[in-house]
């Protein structure tokens, strides 16, 4: 009935229905942040999950066991961190007064290059402090409500993954009830493309995660800077989330150094050994190891991350790749919504639509095309 529709009047439907998709995610965030966690975990852990039933294990025990198995990854790496931060902590006298000292350089220059003194940067800074300590008080009601939102978030995620995982066959049924019978193998398809792209997107960034420690973090400890490890782990988990996280693991990385060591040199190194890092990662390893169907734009990667930050934090902006490989999927296989799966696409052509009228069309013969320029995988083979 919605083909029958004007274009205008379709169009103006779509727009309305992400306007409002959009407002119900805001709304409902501390739910849907959850969830969608649970649900790519859920994925992630469905190898596991099946190999227990393939072995005859009972579906509780099964899902259980794959939880256990989750539980103690995730409690490993907390227990990493938290080592990692006690010998920081430990290593705080030393720490202090490195800080001074690059404080003290930074008063001379401030001096020589500006008309105030030493006397009256203290002066500034003491009377700024206040305003800030002031100001960190009343900040505490919204640390403690935020720390309030972890546990919950972090209580709520096992439960989820085992009501997801149990009832995996229901959740199934209720998505094919959605559409017509001559629409189910296409259903079929998308379900078993965006589960093989989910999949190879988490383990590919588990294999991110060790081998960029390894590369940071055992580099660094090999050229002998302090709390190498905790750089280079915290540098890989950061750049997880796309741009927006190597920028984030550099700063915090040139901290770390900065207030462990009185020398430049040091930073220096950290930032040539994070910048190597990156170039093997992005141009070699990554794309070798994330084999994925569907490839996301730059443009649309950017604003999905902001848009995912500013909706759910740093949970937003990790799902949001995820999120939008998933709605790709969707759009590519649903005849309204194909031009929204261009726009998330990665499919560029080499010549202007403007000077190319064949490329203004939904072909699949130009799409083919366009996909073997790009090196993309056709999205509809398995």
């Amino acid at each position: 009935m919605i083909n029958k529709l004007p274009l205008t009047v379709r169009r103006s439907i779509e727009i309305m229905g992400l306007f409002f998709l959009g407002w119900i995610i805001v709304l409902a965030k501390d739910l849907l942040a959850p969830l969608l966690m649970a649900f790519f975990l859920s994925i992630m852990l469905l190898p596991l999950y099946r190999f227990f039933r393939r072995k005859r294990f009972p579906d509780v025990l099964s899902i259980a066991v794959s939880l256990m198995a989750l539980i103690v990854v995730v409690g490993l790496i907390v227990w990493f961190f938290s080592y990692q931060i006690s010998n920081l902590v430990s290593d705080f006298p030393t720490i202090q007064a490195n800080v001074t000292k690059h404080l003290q350089s930074l008063s001379v220059w401030i001096e020589n290059i500006t008309p105030y003194s030493t006397e009256e940067q203290t002066s500034f800074i003491s009377e700024q402090s206040g305003r800030v300590l002031g100001y960190a008080g009343n900040m505490l009601s919204g640390a403690a409500l935020s720390i309030t939102n972890i546990f919950i978030f972090l209580g709520l995620l096992p439960i989820y993954i085992f009501l997801l995982l149990f009832y995996k066959n229901l959740l199934l049924r209720f998505v094919f009830f959605w559409f017509p019978k001559d629409s189910h193998k296409k259903v079929e398809d998308a379900m078993r493309e965006m589960e093989v792209i989910i999949k190879s997107y988490l383990f590919g960034l588990l294999i991110q995660v060790s081998y960029m420690t390894v590369l940071v973090g055992g580099t660094l400890m090999i050229i002998g800077i302090k709390h190498a490890l905790l750089i280079g782990v915290i540098f890989a988990f950061l750049n997880l989330i796309p741009y927006v996280g190597a920028l984030l693991g550099n700063i915090i990385g040139v901290l770390l150094t900065l207030a462990s060591s009185s020398e430049l040199w040091p930073i220096i190194t950290v930032l040539g050994v994070i910048a190597g890092a990156q170039f093997l990662d992005n141009n070699i390893l990554m794309p070798r190891i994330v084999g994925s169907k569907v490839k996301i734009n730059a443009l649309a990667t950017i604003v999905g991350v902001i848009v995912g930050g500013e909706i759910a934090g740093i949970i937003g902006m990790f799902l949001s790749l995820p999120l939008i490989a998933v709605f790709k999927i969707i759009f590519d296989r649903t005849e309204n919504f194909k031009q929204w799966g261009v726009l998330f696409g990665d499919e560029k052509p080499a010549v202007s639509p403007m000077q190319e009228p064949a490329l203004r069309n939904d072909d699949d013969q130009v799409k083919r095309q366009l996909e073997r320029e790009n090196d993309i995988e056709p999205t509809g083979e398995q």
